[in-house]
């Protein structure tokens, strides 16, 4: 059997290839590993008892105001860009915990993902 240069050439391409890609999934890899670890790693350092925001509101561009829970003690405090002042301290009987959406309605936190969907079917305009 005669194997020419083009052979020979064409087999050293497509192995080089072969390594290339080899390569790349390895490099992937690298990365998904990677990725994970500092996850879990930033979980744990994130991971507060004692510290925790309850709710958050956006008053203009840079300007915040949130309820935080630092131990027993529920804060109002105002977050801006360069400040941060509290504005007042509540007891938890204050707070409600009916979450509303951006129309004022409740929104029922139990109804099921299939409940929704179907509400939202009934609201399209039928074909």
């Amino acid at each position: 059997m005669l194997i020419t240069a083009s052979t020979v050439s064409m087999l050293r391409n497509l192995g080089q290839l072969i390594w290339v890609l080899m390569l790349f999934v390895l490099v992937l890899l690298l990365t998904l590993l990677t990725t994970r670890w500092i996850a879990k790693y930033q979980q744990g350092q994130l991971h507060n008892q004692n510290l925790k925001i309850i709710e958050t509101l956006k008053v203009s561009p840079n300007g915040y105001i949130q309820i935080i829970r630092a131990g027993d003690v529920y804060l109002v405090i105002s977050v801006s860009k360069d400040h941060i002042e509290k504005l007042a301290e509540i007891t938890p009987d204050q707070l409600t915990a009916d979450t509303v959406d951006t129309t004022g309605q409740k929104i029922d936190m139990v109804e099921s993902f299939h409940d929704i969907l179907d509400k939202v079917k009934h609201h399209l305009p039928k074909k």
